[in-house]
């Protein structure tokens, strides 16, 4: 499957769970309007702010961010249960990171508060803290990257940090991944939604 770049569509990817497509439906989409933001992700993105660059501009604080992707590798191994959605974005309230570089430290990040996993915080400490300069030493504004282009470089799977809300006519819905299949929302409406 290909994605269209953002030069020819003007449009970044989200991934959200179908449990939560009806209200962002109706009333779009907040960086804190989901259940697993308390409880899966809050403390996890505040970590993560602590190690944010002077540089970087004030607004940019990634535990008030919307998450979205300027495109996906072919190999990408989407969850079940969810929907995959265009959004439109306003490029002057956005940042680009290498999630790739988070990415490496979420299960030590939670996993180290359980005995059996405490000494990962060594992990951390060291790697981690490395990790986590070099997410924001290598994060730049969305504008800087339509020129730079980190997206397009090998091992740098640009994440993009939203800072403002997405509203309903600024969504569209292209495909819902279970776990059998992934359909275009076309293709899942003439498969569930056909009249007997």
């Amino acid at each position: 499957m290909k994605f269209l770049d953002f030069k020819e569509n003007n449009r970044v990817y989200h991934i959200i769970s179908i449990i939560d497509l009806e209200y962002a439906l109706k009333d779009g989409i907040k960086y804190d309007d989901k259940q697993t933001y308390t409880t899966k992700y809050y403390e996890f993105h505040d970590y993560i702010d602590r190690y944010k660059e002077e540089k970087i501009p004030d607004w940019v604080v990634r535990k008030k961010a919307i998450f979205g992707s300027l495109d996906f590798n072919k190999n990408h191994k989407f969850h079940s249960h969810t929907a995959l959605l265009s959004i439109k974005v306003d490029v002057e309230k956005c940042w680009i990171a290498n999630e790739n570089l988070v990415n490496q430290i979420y299960e030590p990040f939670i996993l180290h508060k359980i005995d059996e996993y405490n000494k990962s915080k060594q992990y951390l400490e060291n790697e981690g803290t490395r990790l986590l300069k070099k997410y924001w030493k290598t994060s730049c504004s969305f504008k800087e990257n339509l020129d730079k282009r980190l997206d397009k470089v090998k091992e740098y799977d640009a994440e993009v940090l939203i800072f403002h809300d997405i509203k309903p006519s600024d969504i569209d819905i292209l495909y819902i991944i279970s776990d059998h299949r992934m359909m275009t929302n076309k293709e899942w409406k003439k498969h569930f939604c056909k009249e007997n």
